[in-house]
């Protein structure tokens, strides 16, 4: 046995339907050059047990699909899974998820995998996108032994770069949807706030192609020019 294999941390056993679900997940594709519009997109929300990046744990999941440049309602996912109680903590209760809910879940590892099925290859939308990139692709390896590879655009960013004359900076979600005028009747949980950001990146997109950014390709690179851009040192 090699010196140093108990440090890496053991790949969960997995009962065998699951396992032949896993190994039948599609390679995440990259970004399309192709039309903007045409791209299947999943938007995404996570309710946690906190904010601490290496504790906490994925209460739900909520998903919604853009696809040929609308919100495709008949494709949606949302999830609760189940935790330990005794990691619950205030949050839980800003989420509107009881302990009874939360006790009533679904097995985190069949959660995530139908999840993962859902996604397909599709890339990702969030709002604050590395907190739901982390915080699931924690769970993926933890329950699962599976590495999300999939493309993770943060709405959080694309907001302010397509749209600098917008008086926000660092702004959250409810901010956006304020200066948007958009019309959301509820929040705080994973589905209401993935389709929140789904009606946000709509209006992005849109504005994207007014700014001659026609590709999911280009979108993801000059969102790299212009995070480099923010990062760079003032002189």
């Amino acid at each position: 046995m090699n010196l140093f294999s108990w440090l890496r941390p053991a790949q969960p056993t997995l009962p065998d339907a699951l396992q032949q679900r896993l190994e039948c997940l599609p390679v995440p594709s990259p970004l399309s050059e192709g039309n903007l519009r045409e791209q299947r997109w999943v938007v995404l929300d996570l309710e946690t047990t906190g904010l601490n990046l290496n504790k906490d744990q994925v209460l739900s999941i909520g998903a919604v699909v853009i696809e040929d440049g609308a919100i495709d309602f008949s494709q949606q996912f949302e999830r609760t899974l189940q935790c330990d109680q005794q990691k619950l903590g205030p949050s839980v209760l800003i989420h509107g998820l009881a302990p009874s809910t939360i006790a009533a879940g679904s097995d985190p590892a069949e959660a995530l995998l139908a999840f993962m099925e859902f996604v397909g290859d599709s890339p990702l939308l969030a709002f604050h996108a590395p907190f739901d990139s982390h915080m699931l692709g924690r769970a993926l390896k933890d329950y699962l032994g599976y590495r999300l590879q999939h493309s993770f655009l943060d709405v959080a960013d694309l907001a302010p770069m397509l749209c600098p004359q917008a008086p926000l900076r660092k702004a959250g979600l409810d901010e956006w949807i304020d200066w948007f005028k958009l019309q959301v009747f509820d929040r705080h949980n994973a589905s209401a706030d993935a389709l929140a950001t789904a009606e946000l990146a709509l209006i992005l997109f849109s504005r994207a192609r007014q700014q001659q950014i026609h590709s999911p390709l280009e979108l993801q690179q000059r969102l790299g020019q212009w995070k480099r851009r923010q990062q760079a040192p003032s002189l």
